[in-house]
């Protein structure tokens, strides 16, 4: 009994890591599906659907949105993609909550250790490693939720995108003879083709999982009461409030770089023949809407991550105490 107690201590034992890991998955899932019909409206936001531009810009304009959606398609409109989001999120949280606690106990071993800049280097670390194992999958995700018909009618099925996305080309802007163009790599790598945006991506993760996890820790060891025997005694009712707070801030940290990052997604889409450069997509937002153009959809931005957060973060540590991994 004594060396399963001291095995759910260990932080690097395997199974504190396989059951941190999938309490993380399921939160994510659990998390995901609360909030799938504004993630859905998000998206077509983000990504300047021309059929929903109108909405965009107003808390209401959300509701609307998604009214018109559920009118057109029903309740299987607001959760299309939804499928490849569960499939992706699964991975993405399980990797992003195992790798946290990893890397938390490497930089800070003992509560002494703890620090903001190192509750912020675990969270960009981790968010770091998650998305650079499933980040194809939320391209699949994006595109999906990007058309607006009906998933039948439309045809745009999880394989359809596979290929749509695999036999894709497109011409590089920069003038050629010095570096290869864009579709030279895309023929010799054509795992390019999954990764639109990624560079975006990767910058846009440092900020939103950094100040996530920051938050999240500096919450928890500001206003929990004081460890005993090492360990912070925490209720869902404080993991929902603090992941709330944490959501909000690092949405606002972080949301530019969301809406340059589904632009470039998307680019395939609506420029076919182009791979759309980080430069030429922060100038075309910047050109359309000026400053506000990075921020269009953040309302609803909140409406989504403060709650998806909440509930990620309270399902991921009573997962944790469900499975015997001790706190």
């Amino acid at each position: 009994m004594s060396s399963d107690v001291s095995a759910t201590q260990d932080k690097r034992s395997l199974h504190y890591i396989v059951r941190s890991g999938l309490a993380g998955g399921v939160a994510g899932c659990l998390a995901k599906t609360v909030v799938a019909p504004l993630d859905r409206v998000k998206i077509l936001f983000q990504a300047s659907n021309p059929d929903f531009q109108k909405y965009a810009g107003t808390w209401s304009g959300a509701f609307r949105a998604g009214s018109d959606i559920y009118k057109s398609s029903g309740a299987r409109g607001l959760f299309q993609g939804h499928s490849v989001t569960l499939l992706r999120i699964f991975p993405y949280a399980a990797i992003k909550y195992m790798a946290y606690d990893q890397v938390h106990h490497y930089l800070m071993p003992t509560r002494d250790k703890e620090t903001n800049f190192r509750r912020f280097s675990a969270g960009s670390i981790s968010g770091l490693i998650s998305v650079l194992f499933t980040y194809p999958l939320e391209v699949f995700r994006v595109r999906l939720a990007f058309h607006t018909k009906f998933p039948e009618q439309s045809n745009h099925s999880l394989l359809r995108s596979f290929k749509q996305i695999y036999h894709e080309q497109a011409t590089d802007s920069r003038p050629s003879g010095l570096t290869p163009n864009t579709n030279y790599y895309f023929k010799q790598y054509p795992i390019l083709k999954f990764y639109r945006g990624f560079s975006a991506t990767l910058i846009g993760m440092i900020p939103y999982a950094g100040v996530s996890f920051l938050s999240w820790g500096y919450l928890r060891a500001r206003f929990l009461p004081p460890p005993k025997e090492g360990k912070i005694k925490s209720t869902p009712v404080a993991d929902l409030t603090t992941g709330a707070v944490s959501g909000a801030m690092a949405q606002t940290a972080s949301y530019p770089f969301e809406v340059i990052r589904r632009r470039m997604q998307v680019g395939g889409i609506t420029q076919p023949n182009r791979w759309l450069q980080w430069g030429e997509t922060v100038h075309a937002i910047w050109a359309s809407s000026g400053w506000r153009g990075f921020y269009v959809g953040l309302s609803i931005g909140y409406l989504k991550v403060i709650p998806m957060t909440a509930v990620s973060f309270a399902v991921w540590q009573s997962g944790k105490r469900f499975l015997g991994v001790i706190v």
